[in-house]
């Protein structure tokens, strides 16, 4: 009997480790790698007013970042302790969600991305422009954004709809040209993880 092997296609991967600690690196698997998913879904190619709740976390802090390198206006949504460091990330604007609810400061944004899935479509509606649009990382209650991102494209065109304001809630994938982008904002300086603190394996 012969036998037979298959070989899988060799892929030539980035061959220089950028300056960075290796849970640094870690972190990047994570909130960059997610929040890439949202950011390229957004129309730059107007100044954009961006609202991200959940702006200190894994995936809020890359948003922020990522939006910053794309020319945004950002105002970022966190605890009172974080609200320095999202500043010193890129944010423009902050919002101390102990202290105010973001959904009623009465400005209006381009986009509201909440990276921890603790708001909804249909509070945040009152504060997207018309045509704006909500992103979420979280299937949201009865997994409702699914649908939304099905339904309100349909509907912001109906007679007697012009807002125009949609959800969108597009699927993360990984891919060898995002990695080379994301190593090349580590080396530029445009991109920093945060890691609230680690653990050894004993503790896990």
């Amino acid at each position: 009997m012969q036998n037979t092997f298959v070989c899988p296609k060799q892929v030539q991967s980035p061959q220089s480790r950028p300056n960075i600690s290796y849970n640094e690196a870690a972190a990047v698997c994570d909130g960059l790698n997610l929040a890439i998913t949202y950011i390229r879904k957004i129309d730059f190619t107007k100044k954009r007013k961006i609202l991200i709740n959940g702006a200190s976390g894994s995936i809020g802090s890359a948003c922020v970042q990522l939006a910053k390198y794309y020319g945004a206006e950002i105002t970022a949504v966190c605890n009172t302790r974080n609200l320095e460091t999202v500043k010193l990330l890129g944010a423009d604007d902050v919002i101390d969600y102990t202290k105010e609810d973001f959904t009623k400061n009465g400005k209006l944004y381009d986009v509201v991305l909440d990276a921890v899935g603790k708001s909804s479509f249909f509070r945040c509606k009152k504060i997207l422009k018309p045509g704006g649009v909500y992103f979420s990382t979280d299937l949201g209650y009865l997994s409702q954004n699914i649908f939304l991102a099905l339904l309100t494209p349909i509907f912001s065109i109906l007679p007697g709809r012009h807002t125009g304001k949609k959800v969108k809630f597009p699927m993360p994938k990984d891919s060898k040209e995002d990695i080379v982008f994301f190593k090349e904002l580590i080396e530029a300086g445009k991109y920093k993880a945060l890691i609230d603190r680690s653990y050894t394996l004993e503790k896990l």
